[in-house]
């Protein structure tokens, strides 16, 4: 079964960073698009960020537009994502997703691939 790990969740305060890490297990990033989910408790599991495998486009919700960067090193078969100026509407559970190449699929039913999630938790 392909799946990934996620790890670097926490509790920070309002404005403090923490760096979200994303492998997979059994395959490589190579050919996959790897996007960053979120759900918050009583919220639909939303989209926040994706980078292609082709040219490393990548892809931002509004709400963390200029707050998160995604980024991948193949050789270390890993993404991450950069969560600076943290805010409490933050609070999620972070769940990293793959799909082939491209960041087209919006929506989670587009991703084949998914990790357990790890929580953050912003204090105000």
């Amino acid at each position: 079964q392909l799946w990934f790990v996620e790890s670097g969740g926490g509790l920070v305060q309002t404005g403090g960073s923490l760096r979200l890490s994303c492998r997979p297990s059994g395959f490589t990033l190579d050919y996959t698009a790897v996007a960053w989910f979120r759900q918050a408790p009583g919220k639909e599991r939303e989209r926040v960020s994706c980078i292609s495998s082709s040219d490393n486009s990548t892809f931002y919700a509004d709400s963390v537009k200029g707050r998160f960067t995604i980024s991948r090193d193949n050789a270390k078969n890993t993404v991450y994502m950069q969560m600076d100026s943290l805010k409490p509407e933050d609070t999620a559970v972070y769940s990293c997703a793959g799909t082939p190449y491209y960041c087209t699929p919006y929506a989670p039913l587009g991703y084949d691939y998914w990790g357990q999630g790890t929580q953050v938790t912003v204090s105000s």
